[in-house]
């Protein structure tokens, strides 16, 4: 059995620890009810351009949407990889990375790229994979003007021929236990299949062409702004999580090593009880 001092220190240790996590835990929950707010409110706007634009597009005849509607022979892939800055979120940023690596497995023969955003996605995938670019300070101020410019760089890549698919991987927020992973095409823009068209007898002024057209770039903006705000918010969650069972898990085994420091004093008291007491009755003898 270790000694008391050693015992005493541990209960320290851990003490310290549980505050510390238990500090994280509140502070993400407190970032979190703004971050889910944030992305709750975002998502009609977004569900809703992108059905105006799928509606727009379906009525209109031949190829709409210029060089962000182009299928071409898949010979070169990038994948945007969505993580975090900071860790101890549990299992967060290791969906993700392993997702991404399904996703470039599926492209086997292909030139796969991966575009970080997030530091720990970087950390990680850089590796195993090239990591043409990495973006962490879009956390720092997460507002659509930064999600835009990054938007850009990848439909300025696509336009250009430089990649033939992007795709985004990232976490969705659902609630705060629970966070889904979610591979979301990202250019080219994917066609209906199956789905409903509303038919609507408008008047469109300027014309359905250029309203679709200044539509497409706006919409890709706000998807990608969607993604990493669904991301950030699910950190948070993920963060609140991990630290609350951290916070149990150190509760529990401060609690046994008070249990373990009792029986070592108790032990050490009667061992010294019995050393007096056999002591005298030498002296007795």
């Amino acid at each position: 059995m270790a000694n008391l001092k050693e015992i005493r220190n541990r209960i320290t240790s851990v003490s310290s620890t549980m505050q510390i996590t238990s500090a994280m835990k509140m502070v993400s929950a407190a970032k979190l009810k703004k971050a889910q707010d944030a992305i709750t409110a975002m998502r009609p706007y977004a569900e809703k351009l992108t059905e105006l634009l799928q509606n727009l597009s379906a009525t209109l005849e031949g190829e709409v949407g210029g060089a962000f509607t182009t299928q071409r022979e898949i010979k070169r892939v990038l994948v945007v990889a969505v993580t975090s800055n900071r860790g101890l979120c549990g299992a967060f940023n290791t969906n993700v990375i392993k997702q991404v690596k399904v996703v470039a497995d599926a492209y086997q023969g292909k030139q796969v790229d991966v575009f970080a955003i997030g530091k720990k996605g970087n950390d990680v995938l850089r590796k195993t994979h090239n990591v043409i670019d990495v973006q962490n300070g879009v956390f720092d101020q997460l507002t659509f003007d930064n999600a835009a410019a990054i938007a850009q760089q990848l439909m300025d890549k696509f336009v250009a021929g430089d990649y033939d698919k992007i795709e985004i991987v990232y976490n969705e927020f659902k609630n705060a236990a629970t966070q889904i992973v979610r591979t979301q095409q990202f250019l080219p823009l994917a066609p209906i299949v199956g789905g409903e068209v509303v038919a609507s007898d408008y008047i469109f002024e300027p014309s359905k062409e250029e309203i679709v057209l200044t539509l497409i770039p706006k919409s890709l903006k706000t998807q990608l702004y969607k993604s990493i705000r669904d991301s950030f918010a699910a950190e948070h969650g993920a963060r609140m999580t991990a630290m609350h069972k951290a916070t149990d898990n150190a509760t529990e085994l401060r609690d046994q090593l008070k249990l373990t420091y009792n029986k070592a004093r108790q032990a050490a008291i009667t061992n010294e009880i019995l050393e007096i007491v056999g002591g005298a009755e030498a002296l007795n003898n």
